[in-house]
């Protein structure tokens, strides 16, 4: 049986973005990143244990993110994770939807075909569940992350027990 999916958000889950903005959570590092189109280079705090622990879980990991291919050369290498595949969003890139399923949502169902995946982001509701639950056949859970704390032991323990299950 192949591994399942593991999706993982950039903002939220492994930028703790929300976080009080002078004062970078204990085991993080800050980056600087540059964006078109922005006055002043984009403040990121990555935690470089999350990489190894992510790899751990036995997922295939997945970028799904507004980052795309960027997780892979600004992301990626301060936190110990190889080049990913990534989720292309395309022109669904932030677009809302009359229904309130999240504009990644039927994207990353489709990109799933009926594997079964998690996906941590900090942006899911109950919609995003309704929809997975109508439109994929293979288990998945959607795992909410607090965009003020990012990745927690708790939630690793969630992913971990989600690939048990998964697998048993």
């Amino acid at each position: 049986m192949s591994r399942p999916l593991l999706f993982l958000d950039v903002d939220g889950p492994l930028n703790p973005y929300a976080a009080q903005p002078e004062r970078r959570p204990e085991g993080y590092t800050t980056i600087r990143v540059t964006v078109p189109d922005r006055p002043r280079p984009l403040r990121v705090w990555l935690n470089p244990t999350h990489g190894p622990a992510l790899l751990a879980l036995g997922y295939d990991l997945c970028w799904a993110t507004t980052w795309m291919n960027a997780a892979n050369r600004w992301i990626a290498p301060v936190i110990g994770l190889p080049e990913l595949p990534y989720v292309d969003f395309g022109t669904g890139l932030f677009a809302e939807r009359p229904d309130g399923v999240h504009w990644k949502t039927e994207t990353i169902v489709a990109y799933a075909e009926g594997r079964p995946f998690a996906w941590v982001d900090d942006e899911q509701s109950a919609p995003d569940g309704v929809f997975v639950t109508a439109h994929h056949p293979g288990p998945a859970l959607l795992h909410h992350v607090n965009p003020r704390l990012g990745l927690r032991e708790g939630d690793f323990a969630a992913l971990a027990e989600f690939a048990a299950a998964v697998r048993a």
